[in-house]
């Protein structure tokens, strides 16, 4: 079930409201887990089980690392770890088993087939093709895993740590794992940043309202813009050779269609958020604004590049051992953070491009590469290299993501696209609705800000808007969130 669809908004939705809304404030994290059970089966409820059996395994875990299973410890509340403090072999183990279980998990069922892809690849280069495993299955990727992995390892490592208490109940723990508006495609909630609000929260009709806007904004983002923009960037990147101005439109499409499409989820999951209660970070803060890719970093995906830098580059030194430690550590985790995206090469590559311009940066200090120009030159030109690495996120393999940067520099000519291909590339809806991007890109307030404050315009803006999404909606296929897959 994808938060852009019928069922969801007509009938999920309003369905899962009432039912929270009805019961006692004890009764909602019982309820709020069950709806999202449901919201996560929906495909297949084989993918609930796994779960399930993943969320007992890091509940008792972080009671072990929290001492709750020594004598007399539930007579008494649970404890918050000193922080840096010593800890003993039995809570090492019990860290280690819900590291290495989530790990394990992710590993499975996101890597299996690439790891066999590419062993298979090299088999057949060195001639021993007899060594195939020729396997008749392939394993699926469930949907979320990427994510609420994520969550169970802040959870274990933030009790661990003594930034957090261990959650005695359950259901409660379940519901951090479950929540349905950042389930399946983020943000990624850290346990320290919500564990108060689980026990703990308030729902007014203020908080409502303004999940209400970003509900309405973020529909509209993903249907009005993301999407038509999805279409320029699907016949481009689908022709076989497009010429210069064709892939630059491409390109652009894509940049826009990937930002709109999941600030847009984002909006829609922290307004869901809202209307129950809880407060999610924000994350995203125009990220196309940035004038370098360290600062490109701070703005896009926030949620994400906080956790890679919490919980990955701090641990393995950060930039506290010298600068060959610290740009080691800048390429690992960008090259990490890159397959975390997809086990695919052209994952791996934008990482790998994010992370050698992090520290050419920082080795000509930062922003060295824009000295002397305006502002608007350095956010031009950042945004120029950001659309290269976009092609490579974007493209079904290495080989058509070279073909495609081919005919950004030219090697493709410089004509138009012509034909078929032109009619679906320069028709006046599609680049009217770029021009639209364009403009909310990088002269409209965040979502995060415009919502601060909601007046009579803002809301008859929002409504129609609303309107509009909804309206469109109705004549679209299935279409979902681009973040769904990861």
């Amino acid at each position: 079930m994808v938060f852009s669809s019928h069922v969801f908004l007509f009938y999920f939705l309003p369905l899962a409201l009432l039912i929270y809304y009805v019961l006692p404030l004890r009764g909602r994290n019982l309820a709020l887990t069950i709806v999202s059970y449901v919201f996560y089966g929906w495909v297949n409820p084989l993918f609930v089980l796994l779960m399930l059996g993943s969320t007992f395994l890091d509940y008792v875990c972080g009671l072990v690392v929290a001492g709750q299973f020594e004598r007399g410890a539930w007579s008494r509340p649970v404890p918050l770890l000193e922080h840096g403090g010593p800890r003993t072999r039995t809570q090492k183990v019990a860290l280690a088993i819900t590291i290495g279980s989530n790990l394990a998990l992710l590993g499975f069922f996101k890597y299996f087939n690439f790891g066999v892809d590419n062993y298979e690849t090299m088999a057949t280069w060195l001639g021993l093709e007899s060594l195939h495993f020729d396997l008749a299955f392939k394993v699926i990727l469930p949907l979320g895993l990427s994510f609420y992995t994520f969550h169970a390892l802040s959870y274990g490592i933030d009790v661990y740590r003594g930034d957090a208490h261990a959650i005695r109940n359950p259901i409660d723990y379940a519901c951090y794992i479950a929540m349905f508006p950042q389930l399946v495609a983020g943000p990624i909630i850290r346990f320290q940043e919500i564990s108060s609000q689980l026990r703990h929260r308030t729902c007014t009709l203020e908080k409502f309202a303004r999940g209400v806007s970003f509900v309405a904004l973020g529909l509209a983002k993903k249907i009005l813009i993301a999407n038509p923009c999805g279409h320029v960037a699907d016949v481009a990147f689908g022709a076989g050779s497009v010429g210069f101005a064709g892939s630059w439109l491409g390109a652009l499409a894509y940049a826009f269609q990937i930002y709109f499409d999941f600030s847009g989820y984002s909006d829609m999951a922290i307004g869901l958020g809202l209307m129950l209660g809880f407060v999610f970070a924000k994350n995203f803060d125009s990220p196309y604004r940035a004038q370098s890719f360290t600062e490109f970093w701070r703005r896009w995906h926030l949620s994400l590049s906080t956790w890679l830098r919490d919980y990955l580059y701090i641990p393995l030194g950060g930039n506290r051992k010298g600068e060959s430690r610290t740009y080691f550590n800048l390429a690992a985790v960008m090259l990490l953070g890159g397959l975390w995206h997809g086990a695919a090469w052209p994952f791996v590559i934008w990482g790998g491009l994010h992370g050698a311009m992090l520290i050419f940066e920082r080795f000509q200090g930062r922003d060295t590469l824009y000295r002397g120009l305006p502002k608007a030159a350095r956010i031009g030109l950042t945004f120029i290299l950001l659309l290269f690495t976009w092609v490579f996120f974007r493209s079904n393999d290495v080989a058509a993501a070279l073909n495609f940067c081919a005919g950004m520099v030219g090697l493709h000519g410089f004509g138009d696209a012509s034909g078929l291909l032109g009619g679906a590339l320069y028709q006046p809806y599609y680049l009217g609705t770029l021009a639209v991007a364009a403009l909310v890109t990088w002269r409209f307030p965040q979502t995060w800000d415009w919502t601060r404050s909601i007046t009579w315009p803002k809301v008859a803006a929002i409504m129609l808007l609303l309107w509009l999404a909804i309206a469109v909606l109705w004549t679209q296929a299935y279409n979902p969130f681009i973040y769904f897959i990861f």
